[in-house]
């Protein structure tokens, strides 16, 4: 199954959540910024932020130096990303998945019985089982091609990654690599501006780049 280009914005996300039988009670707002008022903005509580950036090759090459800080262990839910074109639906998945305690779903939820169903896989086979969800892919096409602007299949080159709290644990959740990545301690009341920090970081790599954009899933 092929899956399409995505535009990625707080109400593509929210379409697709509805669409996956996800409850209301949860949804995603812009980041306006990273810093100061503008964080403060974003809507208590918040359970995730997640970022989008352009794929370079300063980024690459930070990537293969944290190859050593992956994490394991089973408190965490983690998939990879094989199928092209799919990381922020992965994005949401490593969200929802890593808040599902908080979650309410519909009862024949296509996420919720995706999670249920590979909860005990290893992150390789939880995307081998992604690429075969007929339903998550169909809902990720029909979202897709809602979006005002079209990207091209052959010219994107955006990534969506995740960051959790989990059980006190900044989590940074990004589908191309081989698990999650742990950045240390954190709180429900400072969660958002530790995981805006990390961000800023992503950005602080890329002088003069300034094609980022971040959202965060908040209790509505």
């Amino acid at each position: 199954m092929e899956w399409t280009p995505m535009e990625l914005n707080p109400e593509t996300l929210n379409k697709m959540m509805c669409k996956l039988g996800v409850g209301e009670s949860w949804r995603f707002v812009d980041v306006l910024g990273l810093e100061g008022d503008q964080l403060s903005d974003v809507p208590k509580p918040c359970c995730a932020l997640m970022l989008l950036f352009p794929l370079t090759q300063q980024h690459e090459a930070f990537r293969a130096q944290q190859a050593d800080k992956v994490s394991g262990g089973s408190e965490t839910y983690f998939l990879k990303q094989t199928a092209v074109n799919s990381c922020g639906t992965i994005a949401l998945l490593h969200a929802v998945a890593n808040n599902k305690d908080k979650m309410t779903f519909d009862s024949a939820s296509a996420l919720k019985k995706f999670l249920d169903e590979t909860a005990n896989m290893s992150p390789d086979d939880r995307a081998k089982q992604l690429e075969k969800n007929q339903a998550i892919c169909e809902a990720h096409n029909e979202i897709a091609a809602q979006g005002q602007c079209q990207p091209q299949a052959d010219k994107v080159n955006f990534h969506f990654i995740a960051f959790v709290n989990v059980n006190g644990q900044l989590y940074e959740f990004d589908g191309k690599m081989n698990g999650p990545v742990n950045h240390g301690p954190t709180k429900g009341e400072s969660f958002i501006k530790d995981a805006a920090n990390i961000c800023c970081g992503f950005m602080e790599r890329e002088k003069g780049e300034v094609r980022f954009s971040a959202v965060a899933l908040c209790h509505s």
